[in-house]
Protein backbone atom coordinates (compact mmCIF):
# COMPACT_ATOMS: atom_id res chain seq x y z
CA UNK A 1 0.00 0.00 0.00
CA UNK A 2 2.93 2.63 0.68
CA UNK A 3 4.58 1.34 -2.58
CA UNK A 4 1.29 1.93 -4.58
CA UNK A 5 0.72 5.84 -2.80
CA UNK A 6 4.28 6.69 -3.91
CA UNK A 7 4.01 5.39 -7.41
CA UNK A 8 0.73 6.82 -7.98
CA UNK A 9 1.39 10.27 -6.07
CA UNK A 10 1.88 12.13 -9.12
CA UNK A 11 -1.40 10.94 -10.23
CA UNK A 12 -3.73 11.26 -6.79
CA UNK A 13 -2.07 14.34 -5.73
CA UNK A 14 -2.78 16.55 -8.92
CA UNK A 15 -5.30 17.73 -10.90
CA UNK A 16 -5.81 15.01 -13.95
CA UNK A 17 -6.65 15.59 -17.74
CA UNK A 18 -6.94 12.17 -19.74
CA UNK A 19 -9.13 11.20 -23.25
CA UNK A 20 -11.20 8.58 -22.98
CA UNK A 21 -10.19 5.71 -25.69
CA UNK A 22 -6.38 7.22 -25.68
CA UNK A 23 -5.29 6.35 -22.72
CA UNK A 24 -1.91 7.65 -23.90
CA UNK A 25 -3.23 11.41 -23.91
CA UNK A 26 -3.05 12.56 -20.54
CA UNK A 27 -1.61 15.43 -18.75
CA UNK A 28 -0.89 16.39 -14.98
CA UNK A 29 -1.14 19.62 -14.31
CA UNK A 30 1.17 19.96 -11.28
CA UNK A 31 -0.13 21.62 -7.98
CA UNK A 32 1.33 20.51 -5.04
CA UNK A 33 4.86 21.75 -3.87
CA UNK A 34 6.54 18.56 -3.04
CA UNK A 35 9.72 17.87 -5.06
CA UNK A 36 13.11 16.43 -4.86
CA UNK A 37 12.48 13.94 -2.04
CA UNK A 38 14.67 10.90 -2.51
CA UNK A 39 12.60 7.78 -1.41
CA UNK A 40 13.80 4.23 -0.61
CA UNK A 41 10.82 1.79 0.05
CA UNK A 42 12.88 -1.32 1.99
CA UNK A 43 10.80 -4.72 2.72
CA UNK A 44 12.72 -5.51 5.87
CA UNK A 45 10.79 -8.71 6.30
CA UNK A 46 7.30 -8.58 8.35
CA UNK A 47 8.38 -10.16 11.99
CA UNK A 48 11.81 -8.48 12.25
CA UNK A 49 12.83 -6.34 14.80
CA UNK A 50 14.40 -2.58 14.64
CA UNK A 51 17.77 -2.95 15.30
CA UNK A 52 17.34 -6.09 12.50
CA UNK A 53 15.79 -3.49 9.89
CA UNK A 54 18.09 -0.87 11.09
CA UNK A 55 20.92 -3.10 9.93
CA UNK A 56 19.40 -4.10 6.35
CA UNK A 57 18.86 -1.12 5.24
CA UNK A 58 22.55 -0.08 5.95
CA UNK A 59 23.20 -0.43 2.09
CA UNK A 60 21.11 2.51 1.68
CA UNK A 61 22.74 4.84 3.99
CA UNK A 62 25.45 7.50 2.52
CA UNK A 63 27.56 9.38 4.48
CA UNK A 64 28.73 8.88 8.00
CA UNK A 65 25.90 10.39 10.16
CA UNK A 66 22.06 9.71 9.91
CA UNK A 67 18.78 10.12 11.36
CA UNK A 68 16.23 7.95 12.14
CA UNK A 69 13.09 7.41 14.09
CA UNK A 70 10.27 4.80 14.42
CA UNK A 71 7.38 6.99 12.69
CA UNK A 72 4.62 6.23 14.95
CA UNK A 73 5.54 9.90 16.79
CA UNK A 74 4.81 13.82 16.06
CA UNK A 75 6.80 16.56 17.36
CA UNK A 76 8.01 20.29 16.59
CA UNK A 77 11.83 18.96 17.60
CA UNK A 78 14.04 21.20 15.76
CA UNK A 79 16.20 19.04 13.54
CA UNK A 80 18.63 21.23 12.63
CA UNK A 81 19.84 21.99 16.49
CA UNK A 82 19.71 17.61 17.18
CA UNK A 83 21.96 17.53 14.75
CA UNK A 84 24.32 20.23 15.59
CA UNK A 85 24.21 18.72 19.38
CA UNK A 86 25.12 15.36 17.76
CA UNK A 87 28.39 16.90 15.81
CA UNK A 88 29.49 18.95 18.65
CA UNK A 89 29.59 15.78 20.90
CA UNK A 90 31.19 13.23 18.89
CA UNK A 91 29.77 10.25 19.81
CA UNK A 92 27.99 7.17 18.39
CA UNK A 93 24.56 7.95 18.97
CA UNK A 94 22.08 10.92 20.32
CA UNK A 95 18.59 10.13 21.38
CA UNK A 96 16.08 12.84 22.08
CA UNK A 97 14.76 12.93 25.68
CA UNK A 98 11.43 13.98 26.42
CA UNK A 99 9.22 14.08 29.71
CA UNK A 100 5.86 12.25 28.76
CA UNK A 101 4.17 9.44 30.64
CA UNK A 102 6.32 6.56 31.96
CA UNK A 103 5.53 4.39 29.19
CA UNK A 104 9.26 4.83 27.21
CA UNK A 105 12.68 3.79 27.05
CA UNK A 106 14.24 5.75 30.61
CA UNK A 107 17.11 7.78 30.05
CA UNK A 108 19.50 7.68 32.62
CA UNK A 109 21.15 10.93 32.25
CA UNK A 110 24.89 12.28 33.84
CA UNK A 111 24.74 15.69 32.20
CA UNK A 112 24.03 15.25 27.98
CA UNK A 113 25.67 11.90 28.60
CA UNK A 114 23.57 8.91 29.15
CA UNK A 115 24.95 5.96 31.78
CA UNK A 116 21.27 3.37 31.43
CA UNK A 117 18.89 2.76 28.79
CA UNK A 118 15.98 0.64 29.83
CA UNK A 119 12.88 0.17 27.39
CA UNK A 120 10.16 -0.26 29.91
CA UNK A 121 10.83 1.54 33.22
CA UNK A 122 8.01 0.63 36.16
CA UNK A 123 5.36 2.98 37.09
CA UNK A 124 6.35 6.34 38.11
CA UNK A 125 10.11 6.49 37.71
CA UNK A 126 10.79 7.93 34.44
CA UNK A 127 11.11 11.69 34.48
CA UNK A 128 13.15 11.35 31.30
CA UNK A 129 12.78 9.34 28.32
CA UNK A 130 13.38 7.97 24.54
CA UNK A 131 11.10 10.39 22.03
CA UNK A 132 12.29 8.22 19.32
CA UNK A 133 13.91 10.50 17.05
CA UNK A 134 17.75 9.92 17.30
CA UNK A 135 20.87 10.53 15.15
CA UNK A 136 23.71 7.79 14.57
CA UNK A 137 27.31 8.01 13.57
CA UNK A 138 27.53 4.50 10.91
CA UNK A 139 29.24 2.77 13.53
CA UNK A 140 25.53 1.94 14.83
CA UNK A 141 25.99 -1.12 12.57
CA UNK A 142 28.61 -2.98 14.23
CA UNK A 143 26.56 -3.24 17.52
CA UNK A 144 23.31 -4.64 15.12
CA UNK A 145 23.10 -7.53 12.83
CA UNK A 146 20.62 -9.00 10.30
CA UNK A 147 18.79 -11.73 12.32
CA UNK A 148 14.88 -10.92 12.69
CA UNK A 149 15.56 -11.33 16.61
CA UNK A 150 18.00 -8.17 16.64
CA UNK A 151 16.65 -5.49 18.65
CA UNK A 152 17.66 -1.57 18.42
CA UNK A 153 16.94 -0.69 22.55
CA UNK A 154 16.86 -4.21 23.64
CA UNK A 155 21.07 -4.87 23.29
CA UNK A 156 22.44 -2.69 21.08
CA UNK A 157 21.88 1.05 22.52
CA UNK A 158 22.34 -0.76 26.05
CA UNK A 159 25.44 -1.67 25.23
CA UNK A 160 26.39 1.80 23.72
CA UNK A 161 25.13 3.54 26.34
CA UNK A 162 27.32 1.12 28.54
CA UNK A 163 30.41 2.84 26.64
CA UNK A 164 29.58 6.03 26.92
CA UNK A 165 28.93 6.41 23.67
CA UNK A 166 25.12 7.80 23.78
CA UNK A 167 23.71 11.40 24.23
CA UNK A 168 20.62 12.58 24.78
CA UNK A 169 19.46 15.40 23.15
CA UNK A 170 16.59 17.15 25.69
CA UNK A 171 13.49 18.26 23.71
CA UNK A 172 11.05 20.23 26.16
CA UNK A 173 8.56 20.98 23.25
CA UNK A 174 5.64 19.33 21.86
CA UNK A 175 5.58 15.69 21.65
CA UNK A 176 2.99 12.66 20.81
CA UNK A 177 3.00 9.12 19.57
CA UNK A 178 0.19 7.57 17.40
CA UNK A 179 0.04 4.08 19.05
CA UNK A 180 -3.88 3.39 19.93
CA UNK A 181 -7.10 4.85 18.20
CA UNK A 182 -7.63 7.69 20.66
CA UNK A 183 -3.82 8.36 19.66
CA UNK A 184 -5.01 9.07 16.65
CA UNK A 185 -8.39 10.78 17.18
CA UNK A 186 -6.46 13.31 19.16
CA UNK A 187 -3.94 13.90 16.77
CA UNK A 188 -6.53 14.29 13.78
CA UNK A 189 -8.76 16.66 15.72
CA UNK A 190 -5.27 18.83 16.49
CA UNK A 191 -4.70 18.62 12.75
CA UNK A 192 -8.15 19.59 11.61
CA UNK A 193 -8.47 22.38 14.12
CA UNK A 194 -5.15 23.94 12.98
CA UNK A 195 -3.78 23.71 16.51
CA UNK A 196 -0.84 20.91 15.10
CA UNK A 197 2.16 21.79 17.08
CA UNK A 198 4.12 19.27 14.88
CA UNK A 199 3.44 20.84 11.74
CA UNK A 200 6.15 23.76 11.55
CA UNK A 201 6.56 23.92 7.80
CA UNK A 202 4.53 26.28 5.39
Amino acid sequence: MIKNYFIHYEFMNNDLTLELGKPENFCIHQQHEEKGWKITLADTGEKALKGARLKKIEKYITGDTFMMTYGDGVADIDLGALLAFHKRHGKLATVTGINPISRFGELKTEGNQVCSFCEKPKEGESTLVSGGFFVFSRRIFDYLSADDHVDLEIGPLEKIANEGQLMVYKHSGFWACMDTLRDMESLNKLWSENRARWKIWG
